[in-house]
């Protein structure tokens, strides 16, 4: 069995006309998934699966359609995947204001990739992309979240962001 995490898009968890934490933790064991347990409020499920990462996504991603009626992309990597990220520390090496949030932007399959990195603008980096996720980082900024329109714009709709702080939270 293989400890995986998986990062939910656009699914709201927990607030009005929102997902329960229950019904998203009741998708995932219907899946046949074990130890199902579900973070914080922010579309984060860890479980156990005997199968591989892309038959995970797959069963995932039919199984949330069954039970809450529409599409939700499904980003899914194996705890021990996460761990050796966190370790490498992909933020080594960059000059980052001590005010700027770190992100980690999972890709989907089809997001373009040809930026010059590092990329900045408006006050958010992109700093590196390595396996399919994009590091980034931001400082707040009166023009509200400018660093999501940069991510969305740079590699399409099917990703998923994450804070660092959560990533190194669920690796522990």
């Amino acid at each position: 069995m293989t400890e995986y995490v998986a990062f939910l898009r656009g699914i709201n968890v927990g607030g009005h006309g929102a997902v329960t934490m229950e019904d998203l933790k009741k998708a995932f064991e219907a899946c046949g998934f074990k130890d199902v347990k579900t973070i914080a409020t922010s579309g984060n499920v860890t479980f156990s699966a005997a199968m591989a990462e892309a038959a995970v996504v797959k069963k995932a991603e039919a199984a949330l359609k069954k039970r809450f009626g529409r599409e939700t992309p499904v980003h899914v990597r194996s705890r021990d995947e996460l761990r050796k990220m966190v370790q490498a520390d992909p933020y080594k090496g960059f000059a980052i204001a001590k005010d700027a949030k770190r992100v980690i932007t999972f890709l989907d399959a089809s997001a373009k990739t040809a930026l010059k990195l590092p990329h900045h603008q408006d006050g958010a980096s992109i700093l590196r992309i390595k396996d399919g996720v994009a590091y980034s980082a931001y400082v707040r900024s009166p023009k509200g979240s400018v660093f999501m329109r940069i991510l969305e714009q740079a590699f399409g709709k099917g990703i998923t962001t994450r804070t660092w702080d959560m990533i190194n939270r669920l690796v522990k």
